[in-house]
């Protein structure tokens, strides 16, 4: 039997330090009766595009991107449009499409994934001249990606700190949405472009995105009282979010949105200084991924979520 050739991208600066661990965990879990491996790790920003786009070149079969949502669209970008598939090993802070795809945040479980070659196809969204595969935004998101780019600190708890720091100043902005013949004219704290349905740590804010489903979901956030922060924010963590007063959420193919006042946009946590005009398209069934069994499964959640998950604030219904 001809073995696949799979190409392990690792990005050595990326989240919390597990890269160190893959190089072991790829001799001891990776099935080598299918596959034969190499190496490669990245040297410089966005190195991994070149890398996977030689790959594709050079007719490797997977090329699995070993880091965070930043270092997966690096990859997406050289394999789009290919026949190459896209393993992923979470090693990043949020790691949003991973956990979107049910891929298992421990790095020997996530190789297991691997063994099974299970595939799917899903969208990708280009905006302007850049391609992303989970999540993008705009006004306070985008601010707080920059911020966080520049610490060295990583992990929920420093994103977190940003949020409290950066909130009670932040003024929200003006932006005007063209979509499929409706034209919005709204204030906004921030708003999120989701092909998947989270930014990461679980913190879900887009429910009814779809990686496979050929729409981009816009959230539209309003700038939420400081009294109500705490309440508002547990809607994130259970996959209520768009259920608030202060959030509006929509599906479309093609967006148009115009400001005059900010040019950043969050994506994937890296933030991007891009044109005051941005264009969203989704690029359908570009990318194909290697995907857990228990893909699509309706979630298990703990036996406290219940408890919690009650509305101590005013929801729609």
């Amino acid at each position: 039997m001809q073995k696949d050739r799979i190409l392990f991208i690792i990005n050595p600066i990326s989240g919390v330090g597990k890269q160190k661990q893959v190089e072991t965990a790829i001799d001891k879990v990776l099935d080598l009766n299918l596959f034969e491996y190499e190496i490669a790790y990245t040297e410089y920003a966005h190195h991994a595009t070149a890398i996977s786009l030689k790959a594709a070149m050079q007719n490797v079969d997977i090329v699995v991107s070993v880091g965070g949502d930043g270092s997966i669209n690096d990859c997406v970008r050289g394999l789009i449009g290919t026949n190459v598939t896209l393993g992923v090993i979470p090693a990043g802070s949020g790691n949003g499409l991973a956990r979107t795809l049910n891929i298992p945040l421990n790095i020997e479980e996530a190789i297991e994934v691997l063994n099974k070659k299970k595939k799917a196809t899903i969208d990708t969204v280009k905006v302007n001249n850049k391609i992303y595969a989970s999540i993008a935004g705009i006004g306070f998101d985008a601010l707080i990606a920059k911020e966080f780019r520049k610490t060295k600190v990583r992990g929920f708890n420093k994103y977190l700190s940003l949020i409290l720091q950066f909130y009670p100043f932040y003024e929200s902005k003006k932006y005007l949405i063209e979509y499929d013949g409706n034209k919005i004219e709204t204030e906004a704290l921030f708003i999120s472009f989701a092909n998947s349905n989270q930014f990461g740590f679980n913190t879900i804010i887009a429910p009814s995105a779809k990686v496979d489903d050929g729409y981009i979901q816009v959230s539209i956030v309003k700038k939420v009282p400081i009294v109500m922060l705490p309440w508002t924010a547990q809607l994130l963590f259970f996959r209520n979010f768009d259920k608030s007063i202060y959030v509006k959420t929509f599906k479309a193919k093609d967006i148009k949105v115009r400001n005059n006042e900010s040019r950043l946009v969050n994506l994937d946590g890296e933030s991007v200084r891009m044109d005051r005009e941005l264009n969203f398209s989704v690029n359908p069934k570009s990318l194909n991924v290697i995907i857990p069994e228990n893909y699509g499964k309706e979630r298990k959640e703990p036996s406290w979520y219940s408890l919690f998950n009650q509305p101590l604030f005013p929801i729609r219904s």
